[in-house]
C-alpha cells in the first residue's frame, strides 16, 4: 500500500510541476504566451501521469480487495516484485500511449486564432483551435478511454462490491470498522478523480460554460494532487504517528 501511495505521489508531483508554475504566471499577468512545442509538452506531461493514475488506482483497488477478501494469501499475491512490475507497466503504458496521441495532435494544422481560452494546454481547447479535421483524434480518445477509463472504473466498482460484501460478513462491528477504514482513503481519491475526469472528457456537456470546464480541470490537475496526501495522512494511523514523532523531535530540538 505504501509503495502504491509513493507512486501516486510521484504522479501528482509531475502534474503539479507541469501545470501550476505556468498557471500562476498566467493568473498574475492576466494571460500569457506559450510556444507550440511548450504547449504540446505540457499536454504530454499532463495526460501521461493521468493515464498512469487510472491504472494505479485500479491496482490499488485490487490490492485492497486481496487484503480484505483474501487476507491469508495477500503476502504471496501482492509481493514487492509484483508491485514494482505493475508500477513499471503503468508508467510505460501511460507515457507510450499518450505519446502516440501527442504526435497526432502535433501534426494538426492551426491556421486560425491562437488564443487558448483555458488556464493550461488541455486537449479539448487545443483541438478546438485546429483547422484540420479532428474527428479521428476524438474517436481515438474515445476508444482509448475504454481500456484506460471505463474498464478500470468497472474493475474498481466490482472490487468494492466484493469488499463490501466481505466486510458485511464480519461478525464484529470493530472488525467491520477497521476493514472499511483501510479502504476509505482510496475510495475518496477515486471518487474525486474519476468524477472530474468523466465530467471534463468522457461526458462533455455543450451547455457547460467555459468557466465551469476550467474549474473542473483545476480540480483534477491541482486540487486532487493537493488533497491526496492530506486524505491518506488523516486516514492512516501510521502516517499520523510518524508526523507526530517528527513534530515532537522538532519541538525538542
Amino acid at each position: 500500500m505504501y509503495f502504491f501511495i509513493s507512486q501516486l505521489a510521484i504522479s501528482d508531483i509531475i502534474v503539479i510541476t507541469d501545470i501550476v508554475p505556468n498557471l500562476l504566471h498566467i493568473l498574475l499577468n492576466n494571460g500569457a504566451t506559450i510556444t507550440f512545442i511548450d504547449c504540446i509538452t505540457q499536454l504530454y506531461f499532463l495526460c501521461a501521469p493521468e493515464v498512469f493514475e487510472c491504472f494505479l488506482l485500479t491496482v490499488m483497488s485490487y490490492d485492497r480487495y486481496v487484503a480484505i477478501c483474501n487476507p491469508l494469501r495477500y503476502s504471496t499475491i501482492m509481493t514487492s516484485g509484483h508491485c514494482v512490475i505493475l508500477s513499471i507497466i503503468g508508467w510505460l503504458v501511460g507515457f507510450s500511449i499518450v505519446f502516440i496521441y501527442i504526435i497526432n495532435i502535433a501534426k494538426l494544422i492551426f491556421c486560425g486564432t491562437n488564443i487558448i481560452d483555458h488556464v493550461f494546454c488541455d486537449m479539448l481547447p487545443l483541438l478546438e483551435l485546429s483547422c484540420s479535421d479532428t474527428f479521428m483524434i476524438h474517436l481515438e480518445v474515445f476508444f482509448v478511454s475504454i481500456p484506460f477509463v471505463f474498464i478500470p472504473t468497472a474493475i474498481i466498482v466490482v472490487s468494492y462490491m466484493c469488499i463490501i460484501l466481505a466486510v458485511l460478513r464480519i461478525p464484529s462491528s470493530t472488525g467491520r470498522q477497521k476493514a472499511f477504514s483501510t479502504c476509505s482513503s482510496h475510495l475518496i481519491v477515486v471518487s474525486i478523480f474519476y468524477w472530474t475526469m468523466f465530467s471534463v472528457y468522457d461526458l462533455p456537456n455543450k451547455e457547460q460554460s467555459r468557466v465551469g470546464n476550467k474549474l473542473l480541470s483545476l480540480l483534477y490537475t491541482v486540487f486532487t494532487p493537493l488533497i491526496n496526501p492530506i486524505i491518506y495522512s488523516l486516514r492512516n494511523k501510521d502516517i499520523r504517528e510518524a508526523i507526530q514523532e517528527t513534530s515532537h523531535k522538532c519541538v525538542v530540538w
